[in-house]
């Protein structure tokens, strides 16, 4: 489908049509523009969107304000000129100047162009919950709805962005969450209540949203982000949005989206403190460049002690306000409108926003030319394999009869292959993803002592459990594994596993061997605990 032409607002469409006449006349150099009041009758707007509209062009150097005087045009230097080529693109350049007094009235006002992709719709406020947006004029209905958003985190931030994504009618979420709602949550959780404590967080986010707007449809994963989630699930995705509270889940959102070419949404809150940003791969610094070396020190613990780093990354919590929650979800969620429109964003930026003094301030991020985030995956091979099914050896099988028999499989996530104690001298075989692993689990049950980890992430053909499904050594569904000669690299999706592992529906009507029967929010689900998932019915 071809790209849209991108809408511009009203004060846009005006700057372009005045810098339209600066380019082709009747505004020359040094000239003073007409008065507002008659610019105002001459294009047929407001005051407000023709002073934006100044400004606007006052920013781009185009025009100065002299005080209780007027508006007056500026040189066009290269510069301004190339400026005012790009705010006229696309916009009828204005009527020779004249005053509103010498005006035919056959004339009539000149009225702003009404976007040909977009044909005036009056809708009806009382049936459709969307209405309002149809006056905006860059709004575009499909698009909103049939967008594919991943919420990572359901928390305080999460909770916000997850209810403005849904009233803004976003037709598809991916919710994620690992952890289950407890009381603190309840001071700043928007979505949560009294009675949820005990239960998923993402479930329960995902069951208030299509409260909220029956027409969302919603996934739920009650998981970590840095190792249950395949990488042909962010594949399909419009935006991810990040909502976290530690630096190793958003380096991996960050490595995840960049491989794929996804565009994502960062925020960050603590206190009355927040930060906003946008990385868009191959368009300035991604999350990894911004880490000092002292992050970059703290993360390269999980390699000299992987099971403690891992186990204290994750018990991070920070003290926040739901109205620091409030403002920065907001930030994000419409960060992320613009993104699914294709309006301009400022990727490798963050926004700073400080609550004490309502101070906010932007600052670009240095990309970092050797960044190991910088990948991005080539073309994908789709498979009908799937992670529950299919062993290791199918899969290098396949690789091999591509690229030849010297090559290996890489794992995204360290495989730990033995526990072994120096002390006793006694080695315990694992075969389990990392992630599976506790730091108590490290310790020698015989003497006590911390043990060695034996990992890889490399699967060459030579072990002894290649018979091993995918899934049991931590490849999650609809997953894309890596595949290399040592020349070239391979990319292969387990896409036999597409329907059970991103469908939107977990809350249509029940479909034989992927829901649970429905029940009312609040009530248990046959079979399973009271912290399992939430189902809703009519």
């Amino acid at each position: 489908m071809p790209n849209s032409i991108p809408r511009k607002s009203v004060p846009e469409l005006i700057a372009g049509r005045l810098a339209a006449g600066l380019l082709n006349g009747p505004y020359a150099a040094g000239s003073q523009l007409p008065a507002e009041r008659d610019l105002i009758k001459e294009l047929g707007v407001g005051r407000s969107s023709l002073r934006e509209a100044l400004r606007i062009l006052a920013e781009a150097g185009l025009l100065d304000a002299q005080q209780g005087v007027g508006w007056f045009v500026n040189e066009l230097t290269s510069a301004r000129m190339l400026k005012a080529r790009q705010l006229a693109a696309d916009v009828a350049p204005p009527a020779p100047a004249k005053r509103a007094s010498k005006t035919k009235a056959s004339d009539g006002p000149k009225r702003l162009p009404v976007a040909k992709e977009k044909p005036l719709h009056i809708p009806n406020l009382k049936e459709d919950r969307l209405g309002t947006f149809e006056f905006i004029s860059w709004w575009e209905r499909e698009k909103v709805q049939n967008a594919r958003v991943m919420v990572v985190g359901a928390g305080a931030l999460g909770n916000e962005v997850i209810k403005n994504l849904t009233l803004m009618g976003i037709g598809n979420l991916y919710i994620v969450d690992f952890d289950k709602v407890e009381a603190a949550n309840l001071s700043r959780s928007i979505l949560f209540r009294e009675k949820d404590r005990g239960r998923e967080k993402a479930h329960l986010a995902a069951a208030r949203a299509v409260e909220i707007n029956p027409d969302v449809r919603v996934q739920s994963l009650h998981g970590d982000v840095t190792t249950d989630i395949g990488l042909g699930v962010f594949r399909r995705m419009d935006v991810i949005i990040g909502c976290l509270d530690n630096r190793e889940a958003r380096l991996a959102v960050n490595r995840f989206a960049h491989w794929m070419n996804k565009p994502w949404v960062d925020g960050a809150i603590q206190e009355m403190l927040g930060l906003a940003r946008v990385f868009v791969p191959g368009d300035g610094a991604c999350f990894e460049c911004t880490l000092t070396e002292q992050a970059r020190r703290d993360l390269a613990l999980r390699y000299s002690c992987p099971l403690l780093a891992r186990q204290n990354i994750l018990l991070g919590k920070v003290p926040t306000t739901p109205t620091i929650a409030s403002i920065i979800g907001a930030m994000q969620s419409q960060e992320a409108l613009k993104l699914i429109h294709n309006m301009p964003v400022e990727p490798g930026k963050v926004l700073h926003y400080n609550g004490y003094t309502n101070f906010m301030h932007t600052t670009a991020y240095v990309p970092d030319a050797e960044c190991e985030s910088h990948w991005i995956y080539g073309e994908v091979t789709e498979l009908p394999l799937r992670a529950e099914t299919n062993s290791l050896a199918e899969l290098l099988e396949i690789a091999r009869g591509d690229l030849g028999p010297d090559t290996v499989l890489e794992l995204d996530q360290e495989l730990v292959l033995s526990l072994n104690c120096a002390a006793c001298n006694t080695v315990e075989h694992v075969l389990k993803p990392l992630a599976d692993v506790s730091f108590e689990a490290g310790h020698c049950p015989t003497c006590g002592e911390m043990r060695e980890v034996n990992l890889t992430h490399s699967i060459t053909g030579s072990e002894d459990f290649l018979q091993r499904t995918l899934h049991s050594v931590g490849v999650p569904p609809l997953h894309i594994l890596r595949a290399t000669n040592g020349a070239e690299f391979r990319f292969y999706e387990l896409t036999g596993d597409l329907p059970t592992a991103l469908h939107f529906n977990d809350f249509d009507e029940a479909v034989p061997g992927l829901h649970a029967p429905r029940v009312r929010l609040g009530e248990a689900v046959p079979g399973e605990s009271p912290g399992g998932r939430v189902h809703l019915i009519d």
